[in-house]
């Protein structure tokens, strides 16, 4: 008797419970958790704990293998999911032992870090973020999704949504910036690329929000460090990128390591049910982060492991990543009465209704499809998206006497910098099954551009990290022999992400010393950075004839820089998070507040006003900045009328011109100033854009439709409502610069 015909017999009359649900979402739901309920009734409690404890597979180390430890806990119906786990050949294999060995025959869940690609990399999350396309990003996601589940995995630990405002934190790398309202623009968007429209469909993943919650700000930027703010920033900045993904229906929610006001969010009971389950609606499952539950006795909220499974579970938490807590300490909680078993089977409920949502009770091989695995990874429409999504990421920061694109006449093109020909660096952090050996490097696409009309030289110049300055002289020979040179500088791949913290976030190594050298020969020099964070960079720019961010762009990488270099695409992105002049600023973002000794703009550094006596305040480049091959000009900025009613439509209109000499896309933003409030109230927030192409020479109209309920705030009781008053309203190329008007609500 095969698994279909065993489970179909044992839970046979619960099926027959609850039929005709099929159209109602609601239905559907309830259908799932009666069919949940039916089976948790059969389980042992040791059964169900199971369901709640989350291993890993040994495959970044040694590949496709399992602990035998853990593949008998799985025969035994201890173990209800696995990650790092992935190909049919291996999903298929463990999956059989928990769907044909075991009592209950149970399915797996799969799960992976598919942060920014599976098979076919992206750029990372904050370089997509740059390009201000939601489109392009959900459509990134739902790749990624086609790739993963062709490969067995149903389950993603993304998106990552933590704000994030200080660059020393290596993590900003996987995220999307600075700004509430639009990460949570991407938040959604993501969550959407990842579920597609039905979990049901076999190229759909449960997506999973993350790192709940504030996780973004540590303080000094340093990994797993406390997080100690105010109620009402938590409210007003941090909070609502996880309530986009929850909206948007994510499937999963992952807890941080951070406490906030002194309780670790794996045992914030606020948090998790109170706020998440309770306020927010949330009906899916809550997982913690690696080993999570067992640091809260590092934190110093628990004596002993056993308190600690006790403290997060009753807060919220139903799967123990990788810790091994619940599986050797919740028997014995619910024995001493600690732990109740409705708590229990609550959790259980909850993760066997993703598994229905999935369909795995019904073919729990669905993803184990070896004609998928064979037809849909790294497709080449896949690569052609990559290398456009490459291409739209990239951030023209500088471009002095239109040093860029590349001019047709260069005859010797030199190519020089530790990360010109690096393709193990192109895959950036967190590249899942990525593999180097796929990726286009800066040198390879631009020998890919050129097809031999053009003489290619290159060397190193430099390392990325160390102090050996022996191969400048060589590099400045090379650059003496070119028409133009390209410098790729920044970071290597493991210098963001995930415990990348850095206290100097300038250029690492004796990168600086190369490109003064190179510049010095005067010979047109456009600099390449490739990096996972801001970077403090001001000698650079003030050297530097051209300097694209091209952050870390993926497997087509170098394709898609090299579109950008010579003029078959021009540049688009905007920053999502600000480029400090230096780590004294930090945390600098373009919504800080006023102070009651605001700096006259004319007079920097007066004394007795919020300013420092060695850098100005501004940036080096501002939130949304970044420039084009073409120019626009802004004017004629007009709102539908000067005062409105609670609940109006402010109408805002401006006209764009392409006043350059190239077809060009802009991002228009649209920011917000309540000028006096119940508290004090950020010098701008952005509340809108579009992204528009303008043809050389025309003119457009953008307009903008925002409701005035959107400019409602928490206030000194916490409400969350609108003023009257009168406010500003902006429209510009990004941050710092733009037209302005002014309404007022009545």
């Amino acid at each position: 008797m095969n698994h279909k015909s065993i489970y179909f017999m044992l839970f046979l009359i619960s099926f027959f419970l609850i039929s005709g649900c099929k159209n109602e979402p609601k239905n559907i739901l309830s259908s799932y958790e009666s069919k949940a309920d039916s089976i948790i009734r059969l389980m042992t409690l040791e059964e169900k704990i199971g369901q709640l404890s989350l291993f890993t597979s040994d495959w970044s180390s040694t590949g496709p293998t399992m602990r035998k430890d853990y593949i008998d806990l799985i025969r035994q119906g201890k173990a209800g999911s696995i990650f790092n786990a992935y190909t049919v050949d291996y999903v298929m294999s463990l999956q059989k032992i928990a769907v044909e060995e075991t009592r209950l025959h149970i399915p797996l869940l799969f799960g992976y870090d598919v942060i920014h690609g599976h098979r076919t990399i992206f750029p990372i999350p904050l370089g997509q973020s740059a390009s201000w396309d939601l489109e392009a990003i959900e459509k990134s996601e739902r790749i990624a999704a086609t790739e993963a589940t062709a490969e067995g995995l149903n389950w993603t630990f993304a998106p990552m949504v933590d704000l994030a405002r200080d660059p020393r934190w290596g993590r900003v790398m996987e995220g999307a910036g600075e700004d509430t309202w639009l990460g949570s623009q991407i938040a959604a968007a993501r969550v959407k690329g990842f579920q597609g429209s039905d979990l049901l469909n076999s190229n759909s993943l449960l997506a999973c929000v993350k790192h709940f919650a504030a996780y973004g700000a540590p303080q000094g930027g340093r990994e797993y460090h406390t997080v100690d703010m105010s109620e009402r920033s938590l409210y007003e900045w941090y909070l609502p990128v996880y309530k986009a993904a929850v909206d948007a229906g994510v499937a999963s929610v992952m807890t941080s390591f951070n406490e906030i006001a002194g309780v670790p969010s794996t045992s914030n009971k606020w948090l998790l049910t109170d706020l998440l389950r309770n306020d927010w609606k949330f009906n899916g499952f809550i997982v913690t982060d690696y080993s999570s539950i067992n640091e809260l006795v590092q934190h110093g909220v628990a004596a002993d492991l056993s308190e600690a499974g006790s403290l997060s579970i009753n807060a919220g938490v139903d799967m123990d990543m990788q810790g091994s807590v619940f599986m050797n300490h919740l028997a014995d909680l619910v024995k001493s009465q600690k732990v109740s078993e409705e708590t229990i089977n609550s959790a259980v409920k909850r993760i066997l209704v993703a598994k229905y949502k999935l369909g795995l009770f019904d073919d729990p091989y669905k993803y184990c499809n070896k004609k998928r695995e064979e037809e849909e990874i790294m497709r080449q429409d896949f690569l052609d998206f990559a290398r456009d999504f490459a291409a739209k990421s990239c951030v023209l920061l500088k471009n002095s006497n239109k040093t860029l694109p590349i001019n047709s006449g260069s005859k010797t093109i030199a190519v020089i910098g530790p990360l010109a020909d690096s393709k193990s660096d192109m895959l950036g952090f967190w590249s899942a099954a990525g593999k180097a050996e796929n990726c286009v490097t800066l040198l390879e696409g631009i020998k890919n551009k050129v097809k031999g009309s053009v003489n290619i030289l290159s060397t190193k110049g430099c390392n990325v990290n160390d102090n050996n300055t022996s191969e400048i002289k060589q590099a400045v020979s090379v650059a003496r022999n070119a028409d133009f040179v390209i410098l790729a500088l920044g970071e290597s791949r493991d210098m963001s992400g995930e415990a990348a913290s850095r206290t100097d976030i300038s250029l690492p190594g004796v990168q600086l010393e190369l490109a003064r050298a190179i510049i010095a020969t005067g010979k047109p020099v456009a600099v390449v950075l490739f990096n996972g964070r801001p970077l403090s960079i001001p000698e650079l720019d003030s050297i530097a004839p051209a300097i694209l961010e091209s952050w870390i762009g993926g497997t087509e990488a170098g394709n898609g820089i090299a579109d950008v270099l010579f003029g078959d695409i021009n540049p688009s992105g905007k920053l999502t998070m600000t480029f400090p002049r230096n780590v004294g600023q930090i945390p600098i973002f373009y919504n800080s507040k006023n102070t009651g000794r605001p700096i006259n703009p004319e007079k920097p550094f007066e004394k007795y006003k919020s300013n420092y006596l060695d850098a100005p305040n501004s940036p080096l480049y501002p939130f949304g900045y970044g420039l084009s091959y073409t120019t626009f000009s802004y004017s004629d900025i007009k709102i539908n009328k000067t005062e409105f009613q609670k609940d109006d439509q402010i109408i805002a209109t401006v006209e764009i011109k392409n006043t350059g000499e190239r077809d060009g896309e802009e991002i228009v933003q649209l920011y917000i100033r309540d000028l006096v409030g119940n508290v004090t109230r950020p010098v701008k927030e952005l509340k809108g854009f579009k992204k528009i192409l303008v043809k050389k020479g025309e003119t457009v109209i953008v307009t903008f439709n925002i409701s005035t309920s959107e400019l409602s705030y928490y206030h000194e009781d916490m409400s969350f409502t609108l003023d009257s008053g009168d406010f500003e309203l902006f429209v510009g190329p990004n941050s710092s610069e733009g037209l302005v008007t002014r309404f007022s609500v009545l």
